[in-house]
């Protein structure tokens, strides 16, 4: 495994993040969590998720020492809490240190401290009502990155459905989708299956934004005047694309077989099948950062805080998977 630690933000600290981090981080090797060190310490007297009968303890960590051993002492590279936090319990006041714990997470990785960046969950309305201007991790970390245009893709096992749009109103979707904003992201998502996920020709399946995929026209024309002619051009180039496919019928399993990685045009199109086939396992995976992120692919859980029965799978499959790019990657 690669010496540099991955890099853990537990997200909103009322949530269950906290205490699946301090679970998963007390067994998993190679993990440092930046947080703050008494919001772990919290979390480990009440976490029972995974640790068993290990001895948790919180140490602080420095960039340049090794990566923990995941024998019970956990990494911290502290964050302080505004405030004092409440499992289970929202407080704007803490907005603001969610959002130092991914910058300073982000910059640590940028500045080749650590080997990649796993996040938990955060809620973006408190964020929000505390007046940041919050959107998701995705686009987040891509202007602190400072990367013009990220890919948001989800992987659950075989499954791999990334989005043309992320966090966007319904009815704002078809502006968005434009033949420069399209050629952008299928150029990136092919780019990243094959540096980060080591498939030579990925083959990606381009889904239509309305239903049949405008049925020639007459359920709209963005697929006739944009998402066809983009791929079009692009297979031209060398890329294997197929599209645009209707989404009713994009999963069925015999066109699954023929494809690496599915394209949806919107958030809804292509995650509700995603995460019913892998809930509690899938990962939230942002191409075309200069770093590999990945993320769990659940909320922030709050009437299971502080319970010690939230599933920490998510989070150990994030973990893992940011330790095979990263070490696919050298």
């Amino acid at each position: 495994m690669n010496k540099l630690p991955l890099l853990v933000t537990p997200g909103e600290p009322a949530g269950i993040g906290p205490e699946l981090a301090v679970a998963v981080a007390a067994v998993e090797p190679g993990l440092v969590l930046v947080a703050d060190p008494d919001l772990l310490e919290a979390a480990a007297a009440r976490s029972s998720l995974d640790a068993g009968s290990v001895d948790i303890e919180i140490c602080e960590w420095h960039p340049g020492a090794p990566a923990p051993a995941g024998d019970g002492r956990i990494g911290c590279l502290p964050v302080a809490l505004a405030a004092p936090a409440t499992a289970g319990r929202l407080n704007r006041a803490n907005a603001g240190y969610v959002l130092e714990t991914l910058e300073t997470a982000a910059d640590a990785v940028r500045a080749g401290d650590a080997a990649a960046l796993v996040t938990g969950p955060v809620h973006k309305a408190i964020i929000n009502d505390a007046g940041f201007e919050f959107t998701g991790h995705t686009e987040f970390l891509a202007a602190r990155a400072g990367v013009e245009r990220v890919v948001m893709m989800l992987v659950a096992d075989r499954l791999r459905v990334a989005l043309a749009t992320t966090h966007l109103p319904l009815a704002r979707v078809p502006g968005a989708i434009d033949a420069a904003m399209l050629e952008q992201t299928i150029t990136i998502l092919d780019r990243d299956l094959r540096a980060r996920f080591g498939l030579a020709e990925p083959r990606i399946a381009v889904l239509g934004l309305n239903p049949h995929a405008g049925e020639g026209g007459h359920l709209g024309r963005e697929e006739i005047e944009v998402i066809e002619p983009v791929i079009q051009s692009l297979c031209a180039c060398g890329l294997n694309l197929t599209g645009p496919v209707p989404a009713d019928t994009a999963f069925v399993p015999d066109r699954l077989e023929r494809a690496d990685a599915v394209l949806a045009m919107y958030h809804d199109q292509g995650l509700p099948v995603l995460k019913h086939a892998g809930f509690g396992h899938a990962v939230n995976v942002t191409l075309g950062l200069p770093f590999v992120r990945t993320s769990v692919e659940h909320g922030t859980a709050l009437d299971l805080a502080g319970t010690g029965r939230a599933d920490p799978g998510s989070l150990r499959a994030a973990v893992r998977l940011a330790r095979e790019l990263v070490e696919r990657n050298g």
